[in-house]
């Protein structure tokens, strides 16, 4: 086994009275689970026993409450009767070998941390497979350490992904940890591993929103014995911010889970309501780590110059390009400015590595959102987030109504104009803290763009197929109050508007605050100022949830002005006010071997335009089964009303016309655990769509894992409607294909065709960090009009060299 060292048909009725009344009813149900919820809140080698028979705390861990007393030596972890937990770090005299074998002294001189405690899928009891950890650390390095025990042999192990940072990392066999280095009980550094020896690292803020593309310098090694598995990691002391000297004290959740169970265990008691993936998150449940006599945090200093070549065809461009080769070069550099503070700079940015967008499907008359993708404004995105609250986990937005909720800062507004990229001149980023306080400063230069031969003095607003020269501000401070609470303010401005000549400003406040284990209320309010646009410039929200295990229960106010415009934002829907409410029922089967937890929920949404009609409105019906295996089967029922005030288009060449339309859908789908070898979600949703019909068949996050480096991931979504303006029939088809030669060196191809769009494209990427933070990318991409005869005509494509070198001071 592997050894593991980690160093660290029913309308809906559009009359208003109507609206009301089941507004009030659909709140009076979410009460009455609500109350009594926060109520009850209140051959192999021998191995050691496979679990802990000490019956392992049950209390809720609550935050606040006090430490126990310090392990003294030779202890190295202390558990309280309050369910608080110390544990102390021993220094080393010489750094540990990385490589995954548990054979330094100091694994039979210092004792293990032990009796690690299930959150799913038995709350508060024993870990059903012994774990040993060690925490060292030196001048230089933290390091974990861990012997994960396991009575099953290693074909029975799930181990089947060798990427860094990827969603199926985290359904593999798995252990890591999160480091809280300023012991805030809010955010931490999250590393993690499995028995292959991939590796994974995540921001976390604020107990959630994790930013998984952060990606520092550390080191990890995995091994095998006879019963079980190894890990040793190595974590640059360089490569994490803290406060040095003598006798600091981190935060510090270790995790392990182990998938063929479907088992998720921790250090401490972390309570199942928080769910397994997303457990590790809660930073206020942590241990205390103490012993640690840290040496001073350097400047940091890191300098990453690149080059690139590429070699460009574009046919839709006026005029065109054919086989255009450049070669160029730029930098980012990283400082820290303190502990706590970094700044950030970038000159002539590129990211032609990154993959390019998952085509969507998209039946609604509202823009559908595309994720970032580019490492600069991924790192350090947690700190910007606006009215994103605290992370939760759990059970929220289980149903599929969507809450129209605007962003006030997205960043693809910047560097990118209607897909296309526009290119950025240079940039610069501050982030950090200072006491209680999160702060965040960017400004982004982008250059005159044009998709023609538009002259630059002749680009004016509307901005469509030329962007001029533009400076982007963000600033954004946040402070933490009470215990798990904060508030903050946003300020955002863009010199050009992208609709009318002169700037934009957008501002906000927002506040979350999280009471208990998990009782929630956030609330924003937000303004933009645009020209020529004045009055009804406002937004703001309201929202209380609710997300215990067992109950669960949400109520939410949202309102969007007509005028209100953020341009370095994302608004998808303009003019309206929505009030939703949902009540949940999701109890968990102790003694069945089958069904692990089923899941009642239901929901209600009425939006009501600015002349005081309900314009939409639905209704869900969910329920939800979970298996022991992880698997899932969901059924919903779905009973919507659209009134159209003006035609939209939902296929080329069929338009619904304006007018009220009630209709009932049902859909019900069956997802095959993560941790198989072949999993996915397979989906059929059939009913009325506006004043037709619709059936749609969707297989979505299927993965078939061949070998352990190589995996295929098929996706395709058919769509067929039969409405009075015309028959249509969609096809959305992706697949990826993945080869990981080792953690550091894969390949990767995405395919997509898109039938009402006419495109078949292709994205085939290599990447090898030859050297830690160093990379080489060979990226192809191109994009194809399926509607020529024959092979589908070119569009445009592109060929990209790029290597890059990382210098740390």
């Amino acid at each position: 086994m592997p050894v593991v060292k980690l160093v660290v048909g029913t309308r809906a009725c559009p009359a208003r009275s109507r609206a009301r009344r089941s507004i009030l009813a659909a709140v009076a149900v979410m009460l009455g689970a609500l109350v009594p919820a926060v109520a009850a809140a209140g051959g192999r080698q021998a191995a050691p026993a496979r679990a802990s028979q000490r019956p392992a705390p049950r209390q809720f861990n609550l935050p606040g409450a006090a430490d126990p007393p310090a392990p003294v030596a030779p202890e190295v972890i202390v558990r309280g009767d309050n369910g608080r937990v110390v544990v102390r770090a021993t220094k080393l005299a010489a750094p540990l070998v990385i490589d995954g074998v548990l054979d330094e002294p100091v694994y039979a001189e210092v004792k293990s941390i032990s009796d690690f405690i299930q959150t799913v899928p038995n709350e508060g009891e024993p870990a059903t497979e012994r774990t040993e950890a060690w925490i060292t650390y030196d001048e230089n390095n933290f390091y974990l350490s861990c012997r994960c025990w396991d009575s099953a042999s290693a074909e029975e192990w799930t181990a089947n992904e060798l990427r860094r940072d990827t969603s199926q990392l985290r359904q593999n066999d798995m252990f890591g940890a999160l480091l809280d280095t300023f012991h805030d009980r809010r955010n931490g550094f999250n590393f993690y591993t499995n028995p292959l020896g991939a590796r994974a690292d995540q921001v976390v803020t604020n107990e959630g929103n994790p930013n998984a593309d952060w990606n520092p310098v550390w080191f990890v090694r995995t091994g095998r014995f006879e019963g079980g598995w190894t890990v040793e990691m190595a974590i640059p002391f360089k490569s994490i911010r803290y406060v040095s000297g003598n006798d600091q004290e981190w935060g510090i959740q270790i995790r392990r889970s182990i998938r063929r169970k479907n088992e998720w265990t921790h250090l401490t008691f972390v309570p199942a309501a928080t769910g397994g993936v997303t457990s590790i998150f809660r930073a206020s449940a942590a241990a205390t780590l103490v012993g640690l006599d840290l040496p001073p945090a350097s400047k940091n200093v890191e300098l990453k110059p690149y080059a690139i070549s590429k070699l460009t065809t574009d046919k839709v461009r006026a005029p065109q390009l054919l086989n255009d080769l450049t070669a160029t070069g730029g930098i980012d550099a990283k400082y820290g400015i303190n502990a706590n503070m970094t700044a950030d700079l970038t000159i002539n940015t590129d990211f032609a590595q990154v993959e390019v967008d998952e085509q969507q499907v998209n039946l609604t008359r509202f823009p559908v959102v595309f994720p970032e993708k580019r490492d600069f404004f991924l790192e350090g995105r947690g700190t910007f987030e606006f009215a994103r609250g605290s992370g939760q986990g759990g059970f929220s937005g289980q149903t599929n109504i969507n809450n129209n909720a605007p962003q006030l800062f997205f960043t693809r507004r910047i560097g990118l104009n209607n897909g296309r990229e526009v290119p950025i001149i240079a940039g610069g980023r501050v982030t950090g803290t200072m006491g209680k306080t999160a702060i965040g400063v960017m400004n982004m230069e982008t250059g005159y763009e044009s998709r023609t031969d538009v002259d630059r003095d002749a680009c004016a607003p509307p901005y469509g197929d030329c962007t001029p020269r533009t400076n982007f501000t963000v600033m954004r401070v946040r402070r933490d109050i009470l215990r798990r609470s904060n508030i903050g303010a946003i300020f955002t401005n863009r010199s050009h508007s992208p609709i009318a000549a002169g700037a934009n400003q957008a501002y906000g406040v927002d506040a979350a605050f999280s009471f208990f284990q998990n009782l929630t209320a956030n609330a924003y309010y937000a303004r933009s100022e645009s020209p020529n646009r004045e009055g009804d410039e406002d937004s703001y929200q309201g929202r209380m949830e609710y997300a215990g295990d067992r109950y669960g229960a949400r109520i939410d106010y949202l309102d969007v002005g007509a005028n209100y415009y953020p341009e370095i934002g994302f608004v998808q829907r303009r003019g309206f006010g929505r009030t939703f409410g949902s009540a949940r029922f999701s109890p968990r089967l102790r003694g069945s071997k089958v069904v692990r937890r089923y899941l009642f929920e239901g929901a209600a949404e009425y939006v009501v335009n600015r002349a005081g009609d309900v314009e939409s409105s639905s209704r869900t019906a969910h329920f939800l089964t979970e298996f022991q295996n992880s698997d899932q089967f969901v059924f919903d029922v779905n009973v919507d009303y659209e009134r159209l005030l003006r035609p939209f288009t939902v296929s080329p060449g069929v338009a619904i016309a304006p007018g009220e339309y009630p209709f009932t859908s049902v859909r019900t789908s069956y997802a095959f655990g993560q941790q198989r070898r072949a999993s996915g979600t397979i989906a059929l949703t059939m009913g009325n769509f506006y004043d037709g019909d619709l059936t749609q068949l969707t297989l979505s996050g299927a993965r078939v894992a061949v070998t352990r480096q190589f995996s295929v991931e098929p996706s395709v979504t058919v769509s067929r409607g039969r409405l009075p303006a015309g028959d249509f029939t969609d096809t959305l088809f992706r697949t990826r294909v993945d080869y990981a030669f080792t953690p550091l060196r894969f390949f990767s191809a995405l395919v997509q065709y898109n039938s009402s769009d006419h495109t078949f494209s292709s994205n085939v990427r290599f990447r090898w960090e030859y050297r830690p933070g160093s990379e080489i990318f060979v990226v192809y991409t191109d994009e194809r009009d399926t509607t020529t005869s024959g092979y589908p005509g070119l569009r445009n494509r592109a060929f990209v060299m790029k290597v890059n070198r990382l210098f740390r001071f």
